[in-house]
């Protein structure tokens, strides 16, 4: 357990985000009540209603804060240098395999974890799911259409549809890992993966 006594105003806020993060990317959204929270991050009930008025407008938070640095990452994945887009859009679902495992995943696997959980609970939080998962379809279609652009990957149909069907895939493939308890999910998505954009692996 992390006290919050000696951050300041923001921090706190920030604090109360991860720890939630935290512990709701292992037990999901319903199971975790707000309790359980505070005393992890060592905040007080009253100080957790100063920033949200609710254990919804919460979630709301913690998905809008779980994208940000989601997108931030993404963002220096598909602009390293010294790589085609080929190379960095592997890199990206190499990330993903080390990330959104069905062991601890630290909080990175959020919109696994809540994704089909939360949009039957909560209207807001499906919007900021659905905000959330556009913003990657929409980096990964400028990716890949710059790959195409440079010769690095080829592709069947339009960038759009090749990233929205790649995310989708990648989605269902972290909900079988849960399941089956091993990697071979992903294994099978990666090939598929270097099958649509026609990478040699």
């Amino acid at each position: 357990m992390t006290t919050a006594t000696h951050l300041s105003k923001d921090s706190v806020r920030e604090h109360i985000l991860a720890t939630g993060q935290r512990i709701m990317a292992s037990k999901g959204y319903s199971a975790v009540g707000l309790n359980e929270i505070l005393k992890d991050a060592g905040v007080p009930k009253g100080s957790f209603y100063h920033y949200f008025g609710s254990k919804d407008a919460y979630g709301v938070a913690l998905l809008e804060a779980y994208f940000a640095d989601y997108l931030a990452d993404l963002d220096a994945t598909l602009s390293q240098p010294n790589s085609n887009m080929a190379q960095r859009l592997m890199h990206y679902w190499q990330q993903w395999q080390a990330t959104q495992s069905f062991q601890d995943c630290q909080g990175k696997c959020l919109a696994v974890k809540l994704g089909a959980e939360v949009a039957d609970l909560s209207e807001n939080m499906r919007l900021a799911l659905k905000q959330g998962t556009a913003g990657i379809v929409k980096r990964l279609s400028a990716a890949i259409e710059a790959g195409v652009a440079e010769g690095s990957l080829k592709i069947n149909n339009t960038p759009t549809h090749v990233a929205e069907s790649l995310y989708q895939l990648w989605l269902g493939a972290s909900v079988m890992v849960k399941i089956v308890r091993n990697k071979q999910p992903f294994e099978s998505a990666m090939q598929l993966t270097q099958q649509s954009l026609n990478i040699t692996p």
